[in-house]
């Protein structure tokens, strides 16, 4: 026990030297829409790649309203080089459509309700909760699975 106590002191000392992703950076201005967006363009992409492209986007389109004005076109031009950019630009016009049509334009702060959306998994539902709502949520992608797997703390 005393083993993993000295570890987790030596990440944490370590961890404070690290800027967080962009995901973190947003979910400050307790913007769910935001959280879940820039979440999206994250996914199998650079940090800093997503940094850039959530700055131009938001700042052109920052709620569901906005984003849907916009065509897919000029969406996949502000978004590249993120990667599947055509293919994130349909799902974030798609979910902000439904946010509008199904929620009155608010991101839902229930994992079923956000499992709904196309493109949305349990790690980015839970990433909307924890850090767009201040729900207690967990994100666990692949890698802490499998790290978690060979240190031998859980074994799925």
């Amino acid at each position: 026990m005393s083993n993993i106590l000295k570890t987790l002191g030596l990440i944490e000392k370590q961890v404070k030297a690290f800027r967080g992703p962009i995901v973190t950076e947003v979910a400050k201005k307790k913007d769910p829409y935001q959280v879940l967006i820039s979440c999206i363009l994250s996914l199998r992409t650079k940090d800093k790649t997503t940094t850039l492209a959530s700055k131009r986007l938001f700042k052109v389109a920052s709620s569901p309203y906005s984003m849907i004005k916009l065509s897919s076109l000029r969406l996949q031009k502000l978004i590249y080089p993120v990667g599947f950019y055509r293919n994130k630009a349909k799902v974030i016009l798609g979910i902000s459509r439904k946010i509008i049509e199904d929620f009155k334009g608010n991101v839902p702060g229930s994992l079923e309700d956000l499992l709904k959306f196309k493109g949305v998994g349990r790690k980015t539902a839970n990433l909307v909760l924890g850090l767009g709502f201040n729900i207690p949520a967990i994100c666990v992608d692949t890698h802490v699975h499998r790290i978690s797997n060979r240190l031998g703390w859980v074994r799925t």
